[in-house]
């Protein structure tokens, strides 16, 4: 799906095309966002942004979308598209516009601020699976290359059968954040033939193992993206922990 795979994960109100053009030089893909596409979630990210929290929040989501992809089409990286969404209505048209664009759309079933939650984003999205394989069915159709970002240990979720059923609906991808049970990656990798992205806690070759000996497919670093040691330390655990034929890196850090 991307090589070399390491995928730089959205961090709210920071992940933008900046942002993923300055990680090109380590990683595979990189997550914009996550994007507010409706009117609940863009009132929730705005409650959220009143207590102090980075949310992205352009006039016009889908035109954002489409200009922060169009400013990475010369960027040697596979871009990708955290988005939220209380409403099925937006999906559609955010999936075009990744599409036509080459670039992946992920679908947010993660983030648990109550604000998201009150209107249905993020983890209560993931606790409501057939909604959620829904907007993955809706993405899909449009010829668009869907997944979703979930997390584990949430109460009531059976991640492994979830996975499966986005698998049914349509998804070519799903991003684990494992929180504190790596384990699950192998679950979830046992119950799909999904791209398994997993998150949590990617620091360096020991955490890279483990994901790996678990059967994730990538891995992606999500709070110290922004930190070219942090980027290439990991960047070299995945090229020695997946037997990757990659070039020396350069003298400048890259």
């Amino acid at each position: 799906m991307f090589t070399p795979p390491l995928a730089l994960a959205s961090l709210s109100g920071r992940s933008d095309a900046a942002w993923a053009r300055a990680g090109a030089d380590h990683a595979g893909a990189a997550f914009l966002g996550g994007i507010a596409l409706d009117d609940d979630a863009r009132d929730a990210a705005r409650r959220m942004v009143d207590r102090g929290r980075e949310e992205f929040l352009p006039p016009d989501p889908l035109a954002f979308v489409d200009r922060q992809l169009a400013a990475l089409e010369d960027v040697p990286i596979v871009s990708g598209v955290n988005v939220r969404s209380a409403t099925l209505e937006p999906i559609g048209p955010v999936a075009e516009c990744c599409r036509d664009h080459g670039a992946l759309l992920e679908i947010n079933a993660h983030c648990r601020q109550d604000e998201l939650c009150a209107v249905g984003c993020g983890e209560t999205l993931l606790r409501d699976g057939s909604r959620l394989c829904e907007y993955v069915a809706t993405a899909a159709e449009t010829g668009a290359t869907v997944g979703t970002k979930v997390r584990a240990e949430v109460p009531g979720v059976d991640l492994p059968e979830l996975a499966a059923d986005l698998e049914a609906a349509g998804a070519s991808f799903v991003h684990v954040d494992a929180m504190d049970t790596e384990s699950v990656i192998e679950d979830v990798a046992a119950a799909t033939n999904l791209f398994v992205i997993a998150n949590n806690g990617v620091r360096d070759e020991a955490t890279v193992r483990e994901y790996v000996e678990y059967g994730a497919d990538a891995v992606s670093i999500g709070r110290p993206s922004d930190d070219p040691v942090v980027r290439r330390r990991v960047r070299e655990a995945v090229d020695r922990q997946l037997a990757l034929e990659t070039g020396p890196f350069s003298d400048d850090g890259r």
